[in-house]
């Protein structure tokens, strides 16, 4: 059975650094693009970033580029994050879905989905 595990979230002031991880486990994973989702309480899910399947095109949200950088370590993807500000306050998911950044963003169903972590930044 694959499993998204999302690590790295926490609590950091404006204008800091955090860094979110999104393993993968279980052999059935194969060659899919992956991404990343926040939540803030009382608004919808919003795309952050997502990274096809070999690593080689990224694609941004809005409230990501400049700021986030996406990559991939095989199934293991990371979601850098600076500059941050209390509006990236969220629950962070991790995603999994099709295999370029087309089919991930294209699609509302996703294949996998992690359980969330949680980042907060004040002021």
């Amino acid at each position: 059975q694959v499993q998204l595990v999302e690590s790295g979230g926490g609590s950091v002031q404006a204008g800091g650094s955090l860094t979110l991880s999104c393993a993968v486990s279980g052999p059935a994973f194969g060659s899919r693009a992956m991404g990343w989702f926040r939540q803030a309480p009382g608004k919808e899910r919003e795309f952050v970033a997502a990274i096809n399947w070999s690593g080689t095109t990224t694609y941004y949200g809005d409230s990501a580029k400049g700021r986030f950088t996406i990559s991939r370590d095989n199934a293991k993807n990371t979601l850098q994050m600076n500059n941050l500000k209390p509006g990236d306050t969220a629950v962070y998911y991790c995603a999994a879905h099709g295999m370029s950044t087309t089919d991930f963003v294209g699609s509302v169903q996703k294949d996998y989905w992690g359980r969330g972590t949680q980042v907060t930044v004040s002021s």
